[in-house]
């Protein structure tokens, strides 16, 4: 059940509001609780095959849209009511300024030469081993996170909110959540969370994108993110990933990828922006700042994007009646 662009527009721009505001709850957020929930439908479901990993992504995602959509039609005759609950689902499901409190947080310990500091928090943003990294690859970590964050954490969650309202934003957050917990190629998750990485693929494509065209329209070098976004994005091992992370390294100036260790895991990735210098500490700041005007313009699109379809579903109709009218009066 899709809000009416008016409802999106007011209960988007809300929940996008309080976000700034307010982050992320300490306590009691929804999306830790759907954690817990999901990660007891595993324990129920494993098995080391992608049946039962389809089955747990079934449960799980499609268990939580339809809790949102059966909300969605309880309150969508009463607009009150129901831009509430887009707010409220907006709210739980984006998480920009956390992101850049963590960068910042790192990036504080970095200028304040507390590389340990920077270690420990590290895994607050993203799943990489920080045991051996430097500063030069702490801060190349964070602005990598920021830059793939600001699609997973942000822009993904609004497009689909433009698509589908709370159930749409609900949707996506699941999707993302769960191959955060069993999408990676881990002994363990390589078979069971083979669903969730596809659905995550497919869910966060759209964002990604839009995600990349913000990052090259609100950058500092609209060119050179251009440039290296169309030329090095297909290269990164993440069909999502690599168009963003591409993007800001161009518009950054700075050069992203390389090698990787999650978990006693080393990957080497393609070098985005390989003309580019390496990441400093000040980058950081600067990453956090795109992210922010890429945000607050996907959360602009998102809202025109609605009002458009919505002025489209209207017209269609109306354009297919005259139509056939003249062709009655032929």
């Amino acid at each position: 059940m899709r809000a009416d662009p008016l409802t999106f527009a007011c209960g988007a721009t809300l929940g996008f509001l309080g976000d700034l505001a307010f982050g992320d709850p300490r306590r009691g957020h929804p999306v830790a609780a759907f954690g817990r929930a999901a990660l007891t439908v595993e324990r129920r479901l494993w098995r080391d095959d992608r049946a039962a990993g389809a089955l747990h992504t079934l449960v799980c995602a499609g268990g939580t849209t339809l809790a949102a959509a059966l909300l969605a039609r309880a309150v969508h005759d009463r607009r009150p009511a129901s831009v509430a609950l887009t707010a409220a689902t907006t709210w739980a499901v984006i998480g920009g300024t956390s992101l850049g409190r963590e960068a910042r947080a790192i990036g504080q310990a970095l200028q304040a030469g507390d590389l340990a500091a920077a270690r420990a928090r590290l895994p607050h943003l993203c799943g990489r081993d920080p045991q051996y990294l430097d500063e030069a690859q702490i801060a190349r970590a964070v602005v990598e996170s920021v830059a793939e964050n600001t699609s997973d954490a942000v822009v993904g969650a609004l497009v689909w909110g433009a698509l589908a309202g709370a159930p749409g934003l609900a949707a996506f957050r699941a999707v993302n959540t769960l191959d955060a917990m069993v999408g990676h190629k881990s002994p363990r998750y390589r078979r069971f969370g083979w669903a969730s990485a596809r659905l995550d693929d497919l869910a966060g494509w759209p964002g990604s994108r839009l995600t990349a065209a913000l990052a090259v329209l609100a950058g500092p070098d609209p060119r050179g993110a251009w440039r290296i976004a169309r030329r090095d994005a297909g290269s990164h091992p993440s069909p999502n990933a690599g168009p963003v992370e591409a993007a800001f390294a161009g518009a950054l100036g700075v050069r992203l990828g390389g090698t990787l260790a999650y978990a006693g895991r080393v990957e080497h990735r393609p070098v985005l922006g390989a003309e580019n210098r390496p990441v400093a500490v000040p980058d950081i700041e600067r990453a956090v700042r795109l992210s922010r005007r890429v945000s607050a313009l996907a959360l602009v699109t998102a809202i025109s994007g609605r009002g458009m379809g919505s002025l489209l579903r209207k017209a269609a109709p109306r354009a297919m009646r005259r139509t056939t009218t003249r062709r009655n009066r032929g």
